[in-house]
């Protein structure tokens, strides 16, 4: 079962409010049980092909519903608005090509999550609250945001999957961030990229096998992968979802 509602960040406002997606597990309403989460970025692209911004989505709503996992999942849709999800995913200014400078608010959304989002979700649903059972995943920026989550909010996200991250945006930002930090008991990582998306930029892998070894020096649980012949799309990560939840602790 997935309830989607509609939201509005005050200080990250849109045009139209927001869809926020929250699927229930099998048995929800019978089970009187309390159960993880997972939060996910672009939540637009999480379940619904037909919302989804290229007409296709992850499939997680199948997958979910097919493996029967017991997990609470937390889809938080995207400004779509010209380049503010480049903003709200980013947790530093950069400069790109063809976009000019953006300003990160990264910082601003994931103070919102972690200050407003989750504590109604915890207050509405039966969930676990502890870092322990909270987890953050995404792709491409949403990537770039869930190593940003797992290692800036670390009391909140005890495991984050980073599938596609960004971290041409600022590596050297990311990586001081990540060597000053402190990371708590478990904290779990996992990164991948596909061979199709990078092609001969070898540097991307570098970057991503670096940025793992940097957390496995601050004590993390980070695992690093290369996907053969796959694209930067959700098809492609769909196709990931059993590989990330299986090192996160929640295969089938």
């Amino acid at each position: 079962m997935i309830k989607v509602t509609k939201l509005n960040i005050p200080l990250l406002p849109t045009e139209k409010p927001r869809r926020l997606y929250v699927y229930l597990p099998r048995g929800y309403d019978r089970s009187g049980e309390s159960y993880p989460v997972l939060y996910m970025f672009d939540g637009h692209n999480v379940f619904y092909d037909s919302h989804a911004t290229y007409g296709r989505s992850w499939g997680m709503k199948q997958y979910l519903e097919k493996t029967g996992l017991p997990l609470i999942v937390v889809g938080i849709e995207c400004n779509p608005e010209g380049n503010r999800r480049l903003n709200e995913y980013s947790p530093f200014d950069f400069t790109g090509t063809g976009i000019g400078k953006i300003e990160g608010l990264g910082k601003i959304t994931m103070d919102w999550i972690t200050g407003e989002l989750k504590p109604m979700i915890d207050r509405q649903y039966r969930t676990l609250p502890d870092r322990e059972h909270t987890m953050i995943a995404g792709s491409s920026m949403g990537g770039l945001m869930s190593l940003y989550a797992a290692v800036q909010y670390n009391s909140f996200f005890s495991r984050a999957a980073a599938l596609s991250p960004s971290l041409w945006v600022s590596p050297k930002g990311l990586n001081d961030m990540i060597r000053e930090s402190r990371l708590a008991s478990p904290t779990m990582v996992y990164m991948d990229l596909g061979s199709a998306e990078v092609g001969k930029h070898t540097e991307a892998y570098r970057s991503m096998f670096n940025t793992a070894k940097l957390l496995s020096l601050r004590g993390a649980f980070a695992a690093a992968r290369i996907v053969p012949d796959a694209e930067h799309n959700e098809a492609a990560w769909e196709k990931r979802i059993p590989v990330f939840f299986e090192y996160l602790g929640f295969g089938r």
